[in-house]
């Protein structure tokens, strides 16, 4: 089997990511649907830079997001600058082909991040950045319990406007407290 079931949510499963499919991945981190909303939409990734990336970071808390259904790889995510004295990290995801977007993976991919971050790395505090004009994922973040704490004013620029860095964040309580 490609893929490990290491954290399992509804209707996806989080596995450690795989040099191999570092070609699918570059395919979508040099598509313009996929990096405008992730900020990387500047930046050329190579087959070979990639590769390098996934072995550097495999064992990290950086997972390939697997459709449970079918094993199909999706997309990515991790939970990122973990700093435990503070018990509080960050989290980001994407989902690669257009497909698969808006179908609630991303939700359910957040839950099974959020119980892993909480219930296993002890953490109390877990926040994301996503850019204003991602309305659809600004209501999934919320959706799942984030709520904005903040904004960096018009520091995003993209195809000739600038946009704002929406911050938000979940405590643990009130991640426990919606997962009764």
């Amino acid at each position: 089997m490609k893929y490990y079931k290491k954290l399992v949510g509804e209707r996806i499963y989080l596995s450690p990511m795989n040099v191999e499919d570092a070609e699918i991945y570059v395919k979508w981190l040099n598509d313009f649907a996929v990096t405008d909303a992730i900020g990387t939409s500047n930046r050329v990734v190579s087959l070979e830079g990639e590769r390098e990336w996934l072995s550097q970071n495999s064992s990290q808390s950086q997972f390939a997001i697997i459709r449970a259904e079918d094993d199909k790889l999706i997309g990515n995510c991790g939970i990122q600058a973990i700093d435990q004295s503070r018990q509080c990290a960050e989290v980001g995801l994407f989902i690669g082909d257009e497909e698969n977007r808006n179908k609630g993976y991303g939700q359910d991919v957040l839950n099974t991040l959020l119980n892993y971050g909480f219930n296993y790395l002890n953490l109390n505090n877990i926040m994301l950045k996503v850019f204003s004009f991602n309305e659809g994922a600004i209501s999934c973040y919320k959706k799942v319990g984030f709520k904005e704490i903040g904004r960096r004013r018009q520091s995003y620029y993209l195809k000739g406007k600038f946009y704002d860095d929406v911050f938000m964040d979940i405590l643990r309580e009130e991640f426990h407290q919606l997962n009764k």
